[in-house]
């Protein structure tokens, strides 16, 4: 409902970053430098300073900003008291979740909240955990699941489940003999890694290190950015990986991968994040409460 020139600057003054607004809004780049200038001519005055490629807000910019996160809080929370004035679950919903939660946790719960609620029309949106907690605060997510911690304080944050990361590698393979996997010992296998950036690797590496291995004395052979492609090189017994023991469960159960636990364990957390606003819609709470006992539930499962 709030002016989509509103809507764009918000994002612009909040990144500090016409692409990375752009990003976050699925806008094309010049699309939002138009709305950023029309709004400038809307009030009157100039709210960026651009200079050698960078931008920052002028004292108006920072006034107006002020004002934008107080409009968009209001604008928000208006909608959600009027879609819940029917009492109906039924809208649209928008969720966002890293790729493990979003490829291989939150399908079969999003088709059972559907098939409770026939009227709701799921959106799901998959990026690294970061991305995900920027669409949520800006609201172009309603609700977003990711691993770890939130970075944000607009952000409200829930632990749902805990997620274990294992050794796996191929039946064929040395490892796959061995009750667990001693940290200390992997280096001397090769090893098929999640590429620089990844949120788990970051949670390997960190991992690693609080036990006393560098993660740069691992044997790497291979970095790959998809968890796919990285289950099907260790399955051919180039290495061993380690990854979230959701994502190798059909592979396990066919027999084509081993999992070893590490000891000590490897243990994050699964956190939902939304808006730290007085009011949620009924939708999405509906959705939070069934999220988390569906998780639960799972996570209870498979201690």
């Amino acid at each position: 409902m709030a002016d989509r020139r509103l809507q764009v600057f918000h994002a612009v003054a909040k990144h500090l970053s016409f692409t990375k607004a752009a990003e976050t809004l699925f806008m094309t780049q010049p699309a939002v430098t138009f709305q950023v200038k029309q709004f400038e001519e809307h009030l009157h005055t100039r709210l960026f300073d651009r200079a050698q490629g960078r931008i920052a807000l002028t004292p108006a910019g920072r006034i107006a900003f002020d004002y934008a996160e107080r409009i968009l809080a209001l604008s928000n929370e208006l909608d959600t008291r009027l879609k819940d004035v029917s009492g109906q679950i039924a809208g649209p919903l928008l969720i966002g979740a890293s790729m493990t939660v979003g490829e291989y946790v939150l399908p079969q719960l999003i088709g059972k909240f559907k098939a409770r609620y026939p009227d709701v029309v799921p959106n799901l949106f998959v990026g690294n955990s970061e991305t995900v907690q920027d669409r949520v605060a800006e609201h172009t997510l309603d609700v977003g699941f990711i691993e770890g911690d939130s970075h944000l304080s607009s952000l409200q944050i829930e632990v749902c489940c805990e997620d274990e990361l294992q050794v796996v590698c191929a039946p064929s393979h040395p490892l796959a003999k061995e009750a667990y996997a001693r940290p200390a010992a992997l280096s001397r296998h090769p090893y098929v890694s999640r590429e620089a950036g990844s949120g788990t690797r970051a949670v390997v590496d960190r991992y690693l290190q609080q036990v006393g291995v560098a993660p740069e004395s691992m044997n790497v052979v291979v970095e790959l950015g998809s968890p796919e492609a990285l289950k099907g090189l260790v399955a051919t017994g180039l290495g061993f990986a380690i990854m979230s023991r959701v994502i190798a469960a059909k592979e396990l159960q066919l027999g084509q991968l081993v999992q070893v636990p590490l000891r000590p364990p490897l243990i994050r957390n699964f956190s939902v994040v939304y808006p730290s606003a007085r009011f949620h819609s009924n939708l999405v709470m509906a959705f939070l409460h069934f999220a988390k006992d569906e998780l639960a539930g799972a996570n209870r499962l498979a201690a």
